[in-house]
């Protein structure tokens, strides 16, 4: 395994709507790059004006969401001539707007649900059921799955809390698949199973929230066709690609029981908490979290040296 920095500081909380998700993914990998010889210094993100450790060498990036996956917190970090981890900039920026992500994904040929877009006081124009979401949110924060004309309005004022401009997206019945990528791996894919309704914040994160009756059974390796398994992992390749990314990601496709899969969208900064889709995935895949926080720092050097 190769070195890693001696000092990094790894940042984490943001002031966005994951904040303890955040905090979580950036406690285990601090502890993992402690594991692994390095000095770490924990930061709390609460805004632009962060302090980070002297001579740090790199920044881990933990934070989730706004600030933290919309390229906010790259643009800082450039500006103050310090490494981090994870993609640059323009790669951040286009893979958080779900907006952008899906005209680049139209661009090169990567299947996605058909979507409209709509701002505060259109209707959508698409038959129910269909899935209204604020493009620049995290954790399906902002997101409706539609069955009843009569949610339309309240779901559209929730998601206008968020966003000028809101993608309504053809709801695609069907099986849940997470797939990470690390550079031009893709890892074993996941099937998500969740208890109740679909796989939102509390059955994401039901450590956060243990008497909402949440959480979801993952399996891992997904039981299907190995045709299917490849089909799937090519698509999310090629959706990462799609987007200009280089470093990591995971990638939420839907597998419906007739036809093929779709993409609906990436996460740069996914979570990294023990409970969390793509430390289960690397480990499927052999590789533990250390080292898959290794990999991570290694590839975004990768990326800085390309750039």
């Amino acid at each position: 395994m190769s070195a890693i920095p001696k000092k990094i500081a790894v940042l984490m909380g943001g002031p966005g709507s994951e904040r303890n998700v955040s905090i979580a993914t950036g406690k285990g990998v601090a502890k993992a790059l402690r594991s692994l010889g390095a000095e770490v210094g924990e930061v709390d993100v609460k805004g632009a004006d962060f302090a980070l450790p002297d001579g740090v060498e790199l920044a881990f990036l933990a934070l989730h969401g706004t600030f933290g996956e919309d390229g906010q917190v790259q643009q800082i970090l450039e500006d103050r001539g310090v490494a981090y981890t994870g993609e640059g900039v323009a790669g951040s920026e286009l893979a958080f707007d779900k907006i952008r992500s899906k005209e680049a994904f139209q661009q090169h040929n990567v299947a996605t649900p058909y979507w409209q877009i709509i701002t505060a006081g259109q209707r959508p124009t698409m038959p129910i059921p269909f899935v209204i979401k604020a493009p620049r949110q995290g954790s399906t924060v902002g997101v409706h799955i539609i069955r009843n004309e009569r949610d339309v309005d309240a779901a559209i004022a929730d998601a206008s809390k968020y966003d000028r401009e809101l993608l309504v997206e053809k709801f695609v019945p069907g099986r849940e698949l997470t797939i990470g990528i690390l550079g031009d791996q893709a890892l074993p894919i996941i099937e998500i199973i969740p208890k109740g309704g679909f796989y939102d914040f509390t059955n994401k994160y039901p450590f956060l929230n243990p008497n909402a009756g949440g959480g979801a059974e993952h399996v891992c390796p997904a039981k299907i066709s190995e045709a299917q398994t490849r089909t799937v992992q090519e698509l999310a390749l090629r959706a990462h690609r799609a987007l200009g990314l280089k470093v990591y990601s995971r990638v939420d496709i839907m597998l419906p029981d007739e036809g093929e899969p779709s993409v609906l969208e990436i996460n740069t900064i996914p979570g990294m908490t023990e409970a969390s889709l793509l430390p289960e995935a690397a480990a499927v895949a052999g590789i533990s979290y250390p080292e898959l926080c290794t990999r991570i720092i290694e590839l975004s050097a990768q990326r800085r040296v390309s750039k």
